[in-house]
């Protein structure tokens, strides 16, 4: 069922096989239910009104003859009406039967009884309700009977009846019972035949549907299978056009399409192979004179006492600005290797508690030069995970400088809690805080918040935009919170097993202090 239910939902085909045959069966349905109606309706008027007409015809004969044998002794009349009974009886099977009943009317006291009922037809096929009509009435009087024998047989009929005066015996009721048993056949071939042809057209208009959706679904598969592979990066096949249709030209089009992407792709990615490689060529070749520098620098900066206090001061700039400058062309590299899709991860186990104490202290003497402290809450003495420590010791770092950044000499909390799959790590300032506008920046790269304090204190605006996408080759991810004068608030969360699924938001991103 899962499987049907599957195909129905991926595939045009059915869908519109099934659609369509539905509809159909819908018309078919209320189209036969209206014509077999109308024939049922037609059948049984013809039927009644030849019945009517051979029973009016049949009692007139009989009112006649009852009349020219008034004054007619008994056994004559019996005769008259035994006649009248075999002259209209059939003697063909029950099927094509036509029976005659006479009956003594209600309140008819006479001694004489011509009751009778032909082929030993049982006079209860006869209810009190249609005896009483037929008494009532001045003209024929017409019912649905079920026509009963001594012997046991049922059969449909349709009864006509009139009152007759019978000479010396008083009023009798007249009945000729007519079997409908060929006409109910008959209706019922109508309604077999209209059923197969019904369900003869489902399938027929099944095929032709089938056929018809196959030559439009057929180039959209292949369509389909072509922007698949495309996918792959094979942007070698072209779907086969044969015809000049709008099937066709919409083939023309995607083909076209094919040779404008793969050379559009092949354009991008030779540009971007060319900034990759500059990106990497210009970092690698910055570093030699780079190191000559810094030993410079050192050397200056190692006699700077022994300077005038502006050249002192000069040197200690240029160690500083060498060493963001360094900063930057490690950053640039590792950008360079995300854009390329060229990191990788080195996972091995390791206690991320011990990690987080570990880079907390590193930058303790930075807290300090910014009259703050980093303050670590651990429900858990020890939490081993499995993931690249280089990168994961990265991501602290920058989230605990950024926090030191902007924490204007307030505590920032760092909180960890760990599940059995998920670890989550939250740092928490109270200092200038974002702008819930900037939230949707905050990972873009060379993006500050505030350029002239950023400058001041010598980012390189790439650390978390590097952070995240170390955190996203992990699987896990980084996200930010913030609201100006109240800080911000970041949370890592990271799978323990490199091979994790879905994570788990085991901190909330809005702190409770908020």
């Amino acid at each position: 069922m899962n499987y049907k239910f599957s195909l129905f939902r991926n595939s045009l085909a059915p869908k519109v096989i099934i659609s369509t045959l539905t509809l159909c069966l819908g018309v078919i349905f209320i189209a036969g239910s209206a014509l077999n109606s109308q024939l049922s309706k037609g059948i049984k008027r013809v039927n009644l009104q030849s019945s009517m007409v051979e029973a009016r015809s049949t009692i007139f004969n009989a009112e006649y003859r009852l009349i020219l044998a008034q004054g007619e002794k008994e056994a004559a009349v019996r005769k008259v009406i035994d006649d009248v009974v075999s002259a209209a009886t059939s003697l063909t099977t029950n099927e094509n039967a036509r029976e005659v009943i006479f009956l003594r009317s209600s309140g008819n006291s006479r001694e004489l009884n011509y009751e009778i009922a032909s082929n030993s037809v049982d006079p209860n096929s006869i209810s009190e309700v249609f005896s009483t009509k037929v008494r009532t009435s001045p003209d024929l009087a017409v019912s649905n009977v079920i026509i009963q024998y001594t012997s046991g047989a049922r059969i449909p009929g349709l009864a006509i009846g009139q009152k007759v005066l019978i000479p010396n015996a008083g009023q009798y009721e007249m009945y000729i019972l007519y079997s409908l048993v060929s006409q109910n056949a008959a209706l019922n071939l109508i309604q077999s035949y209209l059923f197969l042809t019904g369900l003869f057209l489902i399938v027929l208009i099944g095929f032709i549907t089938w056929l018809v959706v196959r030559q439009v679904v057929r180039p959209v598969r292949q369509a389909a299978a072509i922007a698949n592979q495309f996918t792959t990066g094979d942007f070698s096949q072209r779907m086969d056009v044969r015809s000049k249709d709008e099937i066709a030209r919409l083939g023309e089009s995607f083909n076209e399409m094919a040779e404008s992407l793969e050379k559009q792709i092949a354009r991008l990615e030779n540009l971007s192979q060319v900034q990759q490689r500059f990106v990497s060529d210009v970092s690698h070749e910055l570093r030699t004179p780079l190191t000559t520098l810094r030993m410079a620098s050192e050397v200056i900066n190692t006699a700077r006492e022994g300077f005038d206090p502006t050249i002192a001061r000069s040197a200690e700039l240029m160690v500083a600005q060498l060493d963001r400058f360094e900063r930057l062309l490690e950053d640039l590299l590792e950008i360079s290797r995300f854009d390329a899709e060229v990191a990788v991860l080195e996972t091995t186990d390791f206690d991320i508690v011990t990690l987080l104490q570990r880079s907390a202290q590193d930058l303790a003497l930075l807290a300090i030069e910014r009259s703050t402290q980093l303050r670590i809450y651990s429900l858990a003495d020890s939490i081993i995970i499995q993931a690249d420590i280089r990168r994961v010791e990265r991501i602290l770092r920058n989230l605990f400088s950024n926090a030191i950044d902007h924490a204007e000499g307030k505590p920032i909390s760092i909180s960890i809690i760990a599940s059995d799959q998920d670890v989550a790590i939250g740092v928490r300032d109270y200092g200038i805080g974002l702008d819930e506008s900037d939230l949707n920046r905050v990972f873009d790269r060379f993006w500050r918040a505030d350029p002239s304090r950023a400058r001041m204190r010598g980012g390189t605006g790439l650390g978390l935009s590097i952070a995240l996408e170390d955190a996203r080759l992990h699987h896990g991810e980084l996200e930010a919170w913030g609201r100006p004068g109240r800080g911000a608030h970041f949370v890592l969360s990271l799978p323990r097993l490199a091979s994790a699924g879905a994570l788990t938001r085991l901190i909330k991103l809005q702190p409770d202090d908020a």
